[in-house]
């Protein structure tokens, strides 16, 4: 098995001009931490019952008689 090499200078650029990280701040990034930050194998799941009741909780729909309904 032979190691892939990694594209330097399109990971910098990725890094510095698309992240707009400092040199310092990009060097201290491991490959797989810029990938992450880049979006790469970052799939997002669908919102399961438990997220959404979540989210029901946090923001309730307004009730008639609250001070807000019809409001834009």
């Amino acid at each position: 098995m032979t190691a892939r090499r990694l594209d330097w200078p399109a990971m910098m650029r990725a890094g510095m001009l698309g992240l707009r990280l400092d040199p310092a701040a990009f060097w201290r990034l491991t490959p797989a931490e810029l990938r992450l930050m880049l979006g790469h194998g970052a799939q997002a799941s669908p919102m399961g019952r438990a997220g959404l009741d979540a989210l029901m909780a946090a923001y309730p729909d307004l009730q008639e008689g609250d001070p807000d309904v019809g409001e834009v």
